[in-house]
């Protein structure tokens, strides 16, 4: 059974920085394709990041661009995901999603393309 276990969110200034990191255990990590998404009360789950097994393909959303970089160490079994810049409207709860991947290319950024997910952890940015 695959587990998802984030960390890293917190409280923090506008123009501040963080970084989240997603540990997985229970299937071979490096074959996995990881997101990250987040959701804002009242709001709808929203792609954050995607990165392929091989982290030779990555996405972020335009909302993030420049600010945020997904990253992956497979020896570590954990995804990350570098926030800078932060604004207020990145507050939110950020999880972290996988599914297990046949392609090296693959990353999507669908949710219900990923079959497991996080607990999600809060990340707050005040102005």
């Amino acid at each position: 059974q695959v587990q998802l276990v984030e960390s890293g969110g917190g409280l923090v200034q506008a123009g501040g920085s963080l970084r989240l990191s997603c540990a997985m255990s229970g299937d071979t990590f490096s074959m996995y394709a990881m997101g990250w998404f987040r959701q804002a009360p009242g709001k709808e789950r929203e792609f954050v990041a995607a990165i392929s097994r091989s982290s030779i393909r990555t996405y972020v959303a335009d909302s993030v661009k420049g600010r945020f970089t997904i990253s992956r160490d497979n020896a570590k079994n954990t995804v990350y995901l570098q926030m800078t810049s932060l604004k207020p409207e990145d507050t939110a709860v950020y999880y972290c999603a996988g599914v297990n991947s046949g392609s090296g290319y693959y990353a999507p950024r669908v949710f219900d393309q990923y079959h497991s997910w996080g607990q999600g952890t809060q990340v707050t940015a005040s102005s």
